[in-house]
């Protein structure tokens, strides 16, 4: 069973810089499908960014040019640098994976969960 132990949340205000790290129980998910999702009070869950098996990414519309995530495959860790942060971007946000490989993700794959890390933006 993979584990995500997240960190790095905290308290920022607008137009700052925040980075999210992943580390994952074992070497054998750095070729996995992995993502960052948040969740706002009220909302639904949501996906942020993912990277594939080829270290291809995506992002959610609202965080294109701002966020970037990457991946560390010798420290087990996955990334999620956030800039020019908004207060929209106020959530708790989750460390997720694949657990079946796959070459390319899908928002729906993914079936392994961090407990959360919480992200505060005030303007």
């Amino acid at each position: 069973q993979v584990q995500l132990v997240e960190s790095g949340g905290g308290s920022v205000q607008s137009g700052g810089s925040l980075r999210l790290s992943c580390v994952v129980s074992t070497y054998t998910y750095n070729s996995h499908c992995m993502g960052w999702f948040r969740q706002a009070i009220g909302k639904e869950r949501e996906g942020v960014a993912r990277i594939d098996s080829e270290d291809s990414t995506e992002y959610a519309d609202s965080v294109k040019g701002r966020f970037t995530i990457s991946r560390d495959a010798f420290k087990n860790t996955v990334y999620l640098q956030m800039n020019s942060l908004k207060p929209e971007d106020t959530a708790m946000y989750y460390c997720a994976a694949d657990r079946f490989w796959s070459r390319t993700c899908r928002w729906g794959s993914f079936d392994a969960w961090g407990q959360g890390t919480l992200v505060t933006v005030s303007s």
